[in-house]
């Protein structure tokens, strides 16, 4: 078997055949005489590049709206795929009168803001690098500008640390930075902070750091529930290794850089004693109450069958249950301990099949977790081909819907193949992660000689406990011939 240097970047390449024919057009695949690290144009410099480039195409892809759509004819910013919250939410939820995000009550129905602290304090701050005088249209465009800047750096940050965080494949980030249903969604909503946040804890757990990740863990909480479920994975991977002190520390970073962020907001003080303040609960009460929603699973059960699904809470919440304990299962019982990552992508995507509504931009959590999961060109593209055609099918939809008579888009049943394809592409992807799990011979990042290294200091440690057998050889699948041996349960160097 051909030995290989557990330090050499690996070459995508030589690894991936769809790698190999696009860099064709960049001058062909790596040579046996190429350099790394000889130019100041490192992997990382030109990821981040080419994230900020593709960020830059999705802000132009927004111009039919940004020069009329948001502003002018029922369904221009439908018609034009070019639809984003950020304008709308500006003078919707109290920016633009100078109100403050849940301390002051919101005229209207939703009377306190739905976001979560850490993204209120995001909008607040684009707010006042907002002019606050002249035309409302000019100024809704102006906190488009400036929140686009903002998560542009979000953006690029992500890309930084899906290229660092697997030290021998940094050219895997190409995968974030060159996504194209990124591109698109990226300035709809305000995720990319959360997912900023959750992929610099990644990074930080990678480099053995757990409370500092247990910190990002934790603010990228305070920004988006999501996060949070990434402490349900490192759970089960630290029993399985014994390192309960590493997952100590990261749960209690996690908690306090959240209760930091949240008790300013959450309490309120009067005369009566403490309470939990009204305008800070909004989120969770509205989540909680919220009704089936675009793109979910529970949509389309509706349309199709014309059932209302009021218990689709309830629903949601058992396989929410079902799948995690299955998730769980799988980790103790796998020939090897799962790769972080895999779990992440897993119990994430669980999340979101599951959840009441399935937004377009939620193609934005699973993109970074989906690249350090399983970083295959092939099964990326066809992933991402899914959630293209649902994020033009959902707009074409409300085109139809909102055209009146006129029913100008697409109709509901073509909607519904739209929902069902983007929901077939995210479990495809989820099937070959737990393939690789139960063959991990079958796993692109171990195929290269590594063991974990989105682990940190569960890479090539031993396990402490497991449900089934523990490493064997594989059975299942066939060797892969120059593939190098990896150091299982050994000490790291």
């Amino acid at each position: 078997m051909t030995s290989v240097r557990q330090d050499e970047p690996v070459r995508p390449t030589k690894r991936d055949e769809v790698a190999a024919a696009g860099s064709e057009l960049i001058g062909g695949p790596f040579g046996r005489h190429a350099l790394f690290g000889t130019h100041w144009l490192t992997p990382v410099r030109v990821i981040a590049l080419v994230a900020i480039g593709m960020f830059a195409l999705g802000m132009v892809q927004k111009l039919p709206c940004y020069n009329g759509g948001w502003f002018f004819g029922a369904t221009s910013q439908y018609t034009h795929a070019c639809y984003s919250d950020i304008p709308h939410l500006y003078a919707g939820r109290g920016f633009a009168d100078g109100l403050i995000p849940y301390f002051d009550r919101l005229p209207g129905d939703m009377e306190y803001l739905e976001y979560p602290v850490l993204t209120g304090v995001f909008m607040e701050v684009a707010s006042w690098m907002t002019p606050h005088s002249g035309d409302l249209q000019f100024r809704e465009q102006i906190y488009w500008l400036v929140n686009a800047g903002m998560l542009m750096i979000c953006a690029a940050v992500i890309a930084v640390c899906v290229t660092r965080t697997h030290r021998r494949r940094p050219w895997d980030g190409l995968l974030v930075a060159l996504a194209p249903a990124f591109a698109l969604t990226a300035t709809i909503n305000w995720d990319l902070l959360a997912i900023a946040l959750t992929a610099a804890g990644m990074l930080m757990w990678a480099r053995s750091r757990p409370l500092a990740a247990g910190v990002l863990i934790g603010l990228a909480t305070a920004a988006k529930l999501y996060p949070v479920l990434l402490l349900g994975p490192l759970l089960v991977l630290c029993w399985r290794a014994g390192t309960w002190r590493a997952y100590g520390k990261a749960v209690a970073g996690a908690v306090a850089s959240w209760l930091m962020v949240n008790l300013p907001v959450m309490i309120t003080h009067d005369a009566t004693g403490f309470h939990i303040r009204e305008g800070w609960a909004k989120f969770y009460v509205f989540s909680q109450q919220r009704p089936i929603d675009f793109g979910s699973v529970w949509l389309l059960i509706s349309q199709r069958t014309g059932a209302a699904l009021e218990n689709a809470n309830t629903y949601a919440t058992l396989l929410m249950i079902l799948g995690c304990g299955a998730i769980g299962l799988l980790t103790l019982y796998a020939p090897r301990r799962p790769r972080f990552a895999q779990l992440a992508f897993l119990v994430v995507a669980l999340f979101i099949l599951t959840n009441k509504v399935y937004s377009p931009q939620y193609v934005l959590w699973l993109t970074p977790l989906a690249v350090l999961a399983r970083p295959r060109w092939r099964d990326f593209l066809i992933w991402q081909a899914c959630e293209v055609m649902y994020f033009l099918g959902i707009w074409m939809y409300l085109a139809y819907t909102g055209n009146g008579d006129k029913h100008q888009g697409l109709p509901p049943e073509g909607y519904q193949l739209a929902i069902a394809l983007h929901l077939l592409g995210t479990l495809y992807l989820c099937a070959l992660v737990v393939r690789d799990i139960l063959m991990p011979e079958r796993d692109v990042v171990r195929r290269d000689g590594d063991d974990d290294p989105s682990g940190g200091v569960l890479d090539r440690s031993p396990d402490a406990f497991v449900l089934g057998r523990a490493y064997h050889p594989p059975r299942h699948a066939v060797h892969f011939e120059k593939a190098p041996r990896v150091r299982w349960g050994v000490a790291r160097d």
